[in-house]
């Protein structure tokens, strides 16, 4: 969703803007802009596009100034258009201010604002936000308060969020307070980066890398006051806080696209260091099960767990999806995959027995992180499967397990999909080996596990077979995605992929309930996209491959190597190695991927950043 950068310091404050707002175009956005103060003037610019487009205005029109703000909008309130990008003035141009949410009662604050003389020339929610605290700061002055003191800035900010309901992550700047940001946080994430007699703003630690290794990361109701020297840090509720100051592993060469031309190509093929990073020091040969060190649950409370409810949102639900296969098959224990979105506002029957896991790549997707708060709240244990360190999701579930899979910069996630579904099979059998899988079953599962980064370079080579389809297929307008058993949700998962980046129709569904009315959609135009490789239903598979055949859909089949039989009935086919049932997802969603991407490029799209898409979903 929206990007926010900012710098105070003694360097030239748009040099690191612009380069964070680069930094930041994974998250998706239709504009972008700049605030920078050079005394007791803020100069902004601001531009529909992307950033590069407002790096070329700024080449006709410089900023000068050591302190700023930047911003990336993804349109929630209000067209996409330059008087709508941020940065907004609030006031007579005293308050400067970025935002990412969505103020949910913006438009009565607007009226009871307009009332009392202010106007507004945007169609935002957050213009809204930066005349309430020019007005607080009014109020304040009327008072007899310094309008050049940071304290009476920050009792501004403070009255302005109070009457603010909604999400926000907020950077603002005062006309009369120069070299000072104030920033707030609820339910957007802000990380502050700590330097020598320099701070950094950012909406996640991408923009970080290379400047700092020290961050803090704020949590809800925080409010942060920066200046070059210091930076102070309070609650809303308890007063003045001590910044918890973490330290950032990323390195710049997690974000650099090397030999590949997109960063959704370069995280395909990732894949087998990703699946080797999330099985690391988790494998446990002497009692054949797995090892996790964030759990934070007793063992006996892990026994005594009768139901799990893995909680997600698009790809994340698709591999939670997987994940109840798994743990119903090794451990025996009822699984619910919920759509975060939906579990936070039902109230379903929930025991005291019932586990929670939230699976997110990014820890910040405002569904995953209220559904899963929503059911700490009720006393229920609450671990999660993530991908980033000291998010928001990750810093308040009770336990949980890193992806380890490093920073996922293609908005249609791939890598993060895999390494999600490789730890829940560790997580599957390590929870069935304190119940009934016996040792020889677990010894099984370790060693094919620790087969599979090879088994993913093999299916990698299929990489110019896929191509080869694209161009066949790259023109339709319409793909069904059809699988059965643990390949059902990797069906799921394809179609979802060349939804995302090409923009192209598609639906995935049980192979069987085609003819429970998809069947419908068959023609000669409409590819249906069988995965099928061998399984204990094969036959069945061919079954429902033969019905698409007897009406001239065209056929393209995942299948095992040397599989004749469906090379003599499908219209193309892409071999993958032969694994255990269990693991097929890791290898059949790798020429998946691949078939979204070639036919995204087939088709002229930005495959990185997709239209409408955002990275992180941070609003509702």
């Amino acid at each position: 969703m929206c990007g926010i950068v900012g710098y105070v310091g003694s360097k030239q404050a748009y040099d690191y803007l612009i380069e964070g707002l680069f930094r930041l175009e994974y998250r998706g956005y239709d504009s972008a802009g700049v605030a920078v103060q050079n005394g007791d003037a803020i100069a902004i610019r601001k531009k529909t596009g992307r950033v590069g487009q407002l790096a070329e205005l700024v080449k006709q029109q410089p900023v000068t100034g050591t302190t700023g703000i930047g911003h990336t909008r993804w349109a929630t309130h209000g067209e996409p258009s330059d008087v709508n990008s941020h940065p907004h003035t609030g006031g007579n141009g005293e308050v400067v201010v970025v935002h990412n949410g969505v103020i949910e009662n913006y438009a009565s604050l607007r009226s009871q604002l307009q009332e009392i003389g202010y106007v507004f020339r945007t169609g935002t929610d957050t213009e809204v936000a930066a005349h309430l605290v020019a007005h607080h700061l009014s109020e304040e002055v009327k008072l007899g308060s310094d309008p050049a003191d940071s304290q009476t800035c920050l009792r501004a900010v403070e009255a302005a969020i109070k009457r603010v309901k909604g999400t926000y992550g907020l950077a603002i700047m005062f006309r009369d307070v120069p070299n000072m940001l104030i920033a707030a946080r609820l339910g957007s994430p802000l990380v502050v980066g700590i330097g020598r007699d320099e701070h950094y703003l950012a909406s996640d630690s991408s923009p970080l890398v290379g400047h700092t290794d020290e961050v803090v990361y704020l949590n809800d109701h925080e409010i942060a006051i920066i200046t070059a020297s210091e930076f102070k840090l309070k609650h809303q509720h308890s007063g003045a806080q001590t910044p918890s100051i973490k330290v950032l592993e990323q390195t710049s060469q997690d974000t650099d696209l090397g030999e590949f031309e997109h960063y959704m190509l370069k995280e395909i093929f990732e894949q087998p260091q990703t699946i080797e990073n999330a099985l690391r020091g988790r494998l446990d040969d002497d009692e054949a099960t797995a090892k996790f060190g964030g759990l934070n649950m007793d063992p006996q409370d892990l026994r005594r767990i009768d139901r799990i409810v893995l909680t997600a949102c698009g790809t994340s639900w698709h591999a939670g999806l997987v994940g109840e296969y798994l743990i119903e098959e090794f451990a025996r224990i009822p699984v619910e995959v919920e759509y975060a979105s939906e579990l936070r506002y039902r109230n379903p029957p929930l025991s005291d027995r019932t586990m929670i896991f939230a699976i997110t790549q990014s820890g910040e997707t405002a569904d995953t992180l209220a559904a899963m708060r929503e059911c700490k709240r009720k006393g229920h244990p609450t671990l999660a499967i993530c991908n980033t360190v000291g998010s928001s999701i990750a810093r308040e579930a009770d336990g949980g397990i890193y992806l380890h899979a490093g920073p996922e910069i293609g908005v249609a996630s791939t890598k993060a999909f895999t390494s999600q579904v490789t730890v829940l099979t560790l997580l599957a059998m390590f929870l069935g080996r304190m119940r009934h899988l016996s040792y020889p079953a677990g010894k099984r599962i370790i060693s094919h596990l620790r087969d599979m980064p090879d088994k993913i370079r093999k299916t990698l080579e299929c990489n110019e077979a896929v191509k080869e389809v694209a161009r066949k297929y790259y023109s339709a307008e319409n793909f069904l995605y059809l699988g059965r058993l643990y390949n059902f949700p990797v069906a799921l998962e394809g179609a979802l992929k060349l939804k995302e980046i090409s923009y192209i129709h598609a639906e995935g569904y049980p192979a069987a309930e085609m003819k429970h009315g998809p069947i419908a959609l068959v023609d000669e135009e409409t590819p249906s996209v069988f995965i099928a490789p061998r399984c204990q239903i094969y036959p069945k598979v061919m079954s429902n491959l033969e019905e698409v055949r007897a009406r001239r859909g065209p056929v393209i089949a995942i299948a095992c190597e040397s599989d004749d039989k469906i090379a003599k009935l499908a219209d193309d086919v892409i071999y993958v190695p032969d694994v255990d049932e269990y693991l097929q997802p890791l290898v059949t969603s790798i020429p998946l991927q691949l078939l979204a991407y070639h036919i995204a490029i087939l088709r002229g799209c930005n495959v990185d950043r997709p239209r409408n898409l955002a990275k992180s979903v941070t609003v509702e």
